[in-house]
């Protein structure tokens, strides 16, 4: 049984790896209420089963957090994520006195555009990656200003007239509640635009990565993981935004498929951020063997005869006017 001498010393590997990862302030008193269970709890009889625990401990902290980037790193492997958003962004018909919102800013490239558009106006670009953000302020401008906030627990006063994102949404798991915090801060005959990814988005590497997770070395550490991606179909998604009484609802699918100019070019991009969900997860020392797995199969199955690689990218895009 787990006494007293193990709870003080509850495996500090855990929070090492929590390390990487943002906890939002708002779900400390579910952290602890959960981690009173798992240390406390009478059944844990083994350290084998205490080992499970800590497993299921830890990857239901990954349900609540949010993931760390590096967003000096991201910049140089978000080729296409500017290229999708500079598109979206050169379509916006926008005055230039309006309010704008964009959720997932990055390292804010994209953000600064939208700034330039609305000179007259206000930019506010969010993010929950303390990485990001530091990155972001580079971009910083009298009229655009970043901070370190969640998607999942947006806390902003103000409303607004255009609520943007690229590249980003696919990472919030809970669309509903998403949706109703967005219909609350949006102006009337405000709109939102977003571009995130949809069914069947980057089907090479999440195969490649199921497949790797299930190999004997890493199974255990992802006995009980919870995809931490929202890839809808077009219907889904129109479904969860029936709910709402918008003036005008436009969603389509985007076919988006990709080139990578080269391998290294590729392995930016797993890298920075496609596995930054999984890594915590491991023991250390197999880490760099399950990146590697990762990289090897995905060079094996992308890489064509002229040296590109080759992904496929599905798009989610949304247009609504309230």
């Amino acid at each position: 049984m787990v006494g007293s001498g193990n709870r003080e010393r509850v495996d500090i590997g855990v929070f090492q790896h929590l390390a990487v990862i943002n906890v939002n302030p708002e779900r400390m008193r579910d952290f602890f209420s959960y981690s009173s269970f798992v240390w406390e709890s009478s059944h844990l009889q083994s350290s084998h089963d205490f080992g499970l625990q800590k497993i299921s401990f830890f990857l239901w902290i990954l349900t609540i957090m949010t993931f760390e980037f590096d967003g000096e790193k991201y910049s140089q492997a978000s080729k296409h994520q500017k290229e999708w958003g500079n598109r979206i962004i050169s379509e916006l018909p926008l005055r230039g006195d309006e309010t704008v919102l964009d959720l997932g800013c990055g390292d804010g490239v994209l953000t600064a555009q939208l700034a330039l558009m609305v000179p007259n106006g206000r930019v506010i670009g969010i993010d929950a990656s303390k990485g990001m953000i530091e990155t972001a302020e580079k971009q910083r401008k009298p009229n655009l200003v970043f901070r370190l906030m969640d998607i999942n627990h947006l806390d902003l006063p103000e409303k607004f007239d255009l609520i943007f994102s690229n590249a980003t949404l696919h990472w919030i798991k809970d669309h509903n509640r998403l949706l109703s915090r967005v219909w609350e801060i949006l102006k009337e005959k405000g709109r939102i635009r977003f571009n995130f990814a949809g069914e069947g988005n980057c089907a090479t590497f999440i195969r490649i990565v199921e497949e790797v997770m299930k190999e004997k070395k890493f199974a255990v550490r992802f006995e009980r993981f919870e995809w931490p991606r929202f890839m809808p179909s077009r219907e889904e998604y129109a479904g969860l935004l029936s709910r709402f009484t918008f003036r005008e609802i436009r969603i389509w699918e985007e076919e988006a498929d990709r080139y990578f100019a080269d391998a290294e070019e590729m392995i930016r991009w797993i890298d920075q951020p496609n596995l930054v969900p999984f890594l915590p997860l491991l023991q250390e020392e197999n880490r760099l063997e399950f990146r590697s797995r990762i990289v090897e199969r995905m060079l094996q199955e992308t890489l064509q005869e002229d040296g590109r690689c080759f992904e496929v990218f599905r798009r989610i895009n949304v247009f609504a006017l309230k």
